[in-house]
């Protein structure tokens, strides 16, 4: 589910793909409004399970493991920080809480508010599975080959 979440370069928020067109990709917010419009090609579309965050490791986190930790910490519910009007911090401390590891050179706060907005967002609209489908469908798969293989 979490491959059909987008978020568009220079728009606030994060939509879900409805459809796709020549192109261009019907996308819907996310908010109350539900309202649809064309996303073209010429803006910069990433999905929400390609985007990461940088550690200090040198691996990056995937921001769908980022959101689960705070779903777990937050056990599914909103993050009762105001993104907008915290202290840096607040968000700074909120963040090591949820992935202590995060590059602090290049990870920077204005990231940190984007992810606990981007969180409060999907958790209003009903989306909690943080799951990333491609992979999850690739473990089934290797699992169901290597159960072949034992029979």
């Amino acid at each position: 589910m979490v491959k059909e979440i987008l978020a568009i370069s220079g728009k606030p928020g994060l939509y879900k793909l409805v459809s796709r067109g020549k192109n261009m990709l019907i996308v819907e917010t996310l908010d109350e409004q539900r309202k649809r419009m064309p996303a073209y090609a010429s803006d910069r579309v990433v999905s929400v399970a390609d985007i990461s965050i940088y550690t200090d490791d040198g691996e990056d986190t995937p921001l769908t493991r980022v959101f689960d930790s705070i779903k777990t910490i937050y056990e599914g519910k909103q993050v009762d920080i105001n993104h907008k009007k915290a202290d840096n911090e607040d968000i700074v401390a909120f963040f090591a809480k949820v992935l202590p590891n995060y590059d602090t050179d290049r990870v920077r706060v204005s990231d940190m508010r984007k992810v606990i907005a981007w969180y409060n967002i999907l958790t209003a609209a009903g989306e909690t599975d943080f799951t990333d489908d491609t992979k999850a469908e690739a473990n089934n798969e290797t699992e169901d080959n290597s159960n072949n293989k034992a029979e």
